[in-house]
């Protein structure tokens, strides 16, 4: 890095399960997040940031990659460590930055640790279980069978990954959030010590279950005056199968734990500790930019807030959420950044915005290069609060199904396999989010709405043709750059892949 040139700092925190709509600038009727409102008022929020996929690990490496899933191949929970595939934190570190992770970080075995000057994992959802240190910290405490982020202790095995909602029998401090916000800003203030650049990924466990936010948070919403969701109890007889069975398991079985232990009482408290947690999450995040205005790293420091996903906050009557692919409450997650006097504070962009190009559009912030094995792009000039398509497409996915988001439109694709004995001629879904934000319309069937399911069917057919990475192609790309290597007559990036662009540059397409 040139000495004539400070680069910035960056500070990427990312919560777990924060529903987009759950927000007090998005006219939520009930939440209170004045940390992020403000940070929405300093900097850019994206109306339309899609996630790549609707649970946890997959979309993390799509985030800290610049990868999409049919690239990676990541589509399930943890995982063997990907090879070659370098990370934010990795490519930041080579170049002079230093780097860390701390919280619920959830993604293969070694990837990030490997790539972080400090780590630290606080749930148990990386190959070394909990951090050692705040394993302690809650020891010295008495508090290691208290914490309850995973499960509600008293309650034994049904207790585990419950739904319900009360406030937690940790303290703000001792828990999860409290815990990482410390560490995060011992680190941040090394490193400002040290005229070190930082990268530091700061992965907060909640709003994700248990919902059991603090007793401040928790004693901020008044249960018999929350407002349900106007789809809470919509008709569903058009949905996915998959989604109207959840649903009827969240109606009819007996997973309350307190009493009433009725479905409407239940998903109230649910609800009551949903917004909870998104309070808790947001005064973490407060605390974070506290620290940087009383250290006078704010102007130096670019944020950005973001979720791996959403949650169906009681939407269609399902209380987490799974299944992920059918609803705009998972696919499209809330994204703010913030970077004083460089970035147009209060814009908001309506442009479609993708996971993967966090990577590449830190690394035109910093004056770094490109990650080649990202497939993301860069929008540096949303920041800015110029207008311009970044994505035609905005891609969920799955496995074996994929959400598009095009304009008003989101459709869901899934294989004719899927759902045969239901729909022996084919299943999918069509929303039109201007008329319908709600989603409680499913257009898929509906013959005004066949040219648009056949266009967006196969604008996905192009992209996913047009975005996957082969490990050799004819005619062979032959141009080595930085970040590539030659492997027995073939060039490929580093994870032994090759990148679409160099595909587009063929002159030669007859085997293409």
């Amino acid at each position: 890095m040139s000495e004539s040139k400070i680069p910035p700092n960056i500070l990427f925190i990312l919560s777990d399960q924060h529903n987009a709509k759950v927000l007090g600038h998005k006219g939520h009727p009930d939440v209170k997040t004045p940390n992020l409102d403000r940070l929405a008022a300093e900097g850019v929020r994206f109306e339309n940031a899609i996630t790549q996929n609707p649970i946890c690990t997959p979309s993390r490496v799509c985030w800290l990659s610049g990868q999409y899933c049919h690239n990676h191949g990541y589509y399930g929970l943890s995982g063997p460590e990907p090879e070659g595939l370098p990370n934010i934190l990795s490519h930041f570190r080579q170049a002079g930055y230093r780097t860390a992770a701390i919280g619920k970080i959830h993604c293969p075995e070694n990837w990030i640790e490997n790539a972080a000057d400090v780590f630290h994992e606080t749930t148990d959802c990386s190959v070394g279980g909990r951090s050692s240190e705040y394993a302690d910290y809650l020891a010295r405490r008495g508090l290691t069978d208290l914490e309850d982020h995973a499960s509600m202790n008293e309650f034994g095995e049904q207790g585990m990954q419950t739904i319900e909602g009360r406030p937690s029998k940790v303290s703000y401090a001792d828990g999860q959030e409290g815990w990482i916000a410390q560490q995060a800003m011992a680190f941040m203030g090394q490193c400002a010590t040290n005229r070190q650049p930082f990268l530091i990924h700061v992965s907060l466990p909640k709003p994700h279950q248990c919902y059991t936010p603090a007793q401040e948070f928790w004693d901020l919403y008044d249960e018999a005056k929350l407002t349900l969701p106007p789809n809470a109890d919509a008709d569903l007889q058009d949905k996915a199968p998959h989604l109207r069975a959840t649903a009827h398991h969240w109606r009819y079985a007996p997973w309350q734990l307190f009493e009433p232990k009725t479905f409407e009482a239940g998903r109230l408290r649910k609800l009551h500790g949903y917004l909870g947690s998104v309070s808790h999450v947001d005064h973490a995040v407060g605390e974070l930019l506290d620290w940087l205005e009383a250290n006078h790293l704010e102007q130096d420091t670019i944020v950005v807030y973001s979720s791996d996903h959403g949650d169906y906050a009681c939407e269609h009557g399902i209380m987490e959420k799974a299944p992920g692919i059918c609803s705009d409450a998972i696919t499209r997650i809330p994204l703010i950044w913030r970077w004083p006097g460089r970035f147009k504070a209060g814009h908001a962009a309506a442009e479609i915005v993708e996971t993967v190009d966090l990577a590449n559009t830190l690394c035109s912030l910093a004056g770094l290069p490109a990650m080649e094995t990202s497939d993301g792009k860069e929008y540096a000039h949303l920041l800015r609060g110029e207008a311009g398509e970044v994505h035609r497409l905005g891609v969920t996915e799955f496995a074996w199904s994929k959400s598009v988001r095009q304009g008003r439109y989101r459709l869901v694709y899934y294989p004719r396999e899927m759902f045969a004995a239901d729909y022996p001629d084919g299943f999918g879904e069509l929303y039109d989010l201007e008329q319908d934000p709600w989603e409680m319309r499913n257009l898929f069937f509906d013959p005004q709405y066949a040219a648009v399911v056949s266009r967006m069917q196969r604008e996905l057919v192009d992209w996913l043709i047009s975005t996957t990475r082969p490990c050799t192609i004819l005619p062979a790309v032959t141009a080595l750059s930085a970040q590539s290597e030659f492997h027995y007559l073939n060039v490929v990036n580093t994870d032994r892949k090759i990148h679409p662009d160099h595909i587009r540059a063929a002159r030669h397409k007859n085997y293409l």
